[in-house]
């Protein structure tokens, strides 16, 4: 696992999520999935955002 603060290529984050970078592409153009950077005409993701994006659509069922 990345360091928090480290810039990942967007096959490592695909990986995480369990997608295509095809389908990771698709996320940043219709502007949801994770917040990535634009470094010149390369993309990176900072894996504290990843950490963050998965967290935050994590489901915790209801006891009954």
């Amino acid at each position: 696992m990345p360091a928090p603060e480290e810039l990942v290529k967007p096959p490592a984050v695909a990986a995480a999520l369990n997608t295509t970078v095809s389908a990771l592409t698709q996320m940043r153009y219709r502007r949801v999935g994770p917040p990535y950077t634009r470094i010149g005409n390369r993309i990176r993701y900072r894996w504290s955002d990843v950490e963050k994006y998965l967290a935050d659509r994590t489901v915790t069922p209801e006891s009954a």
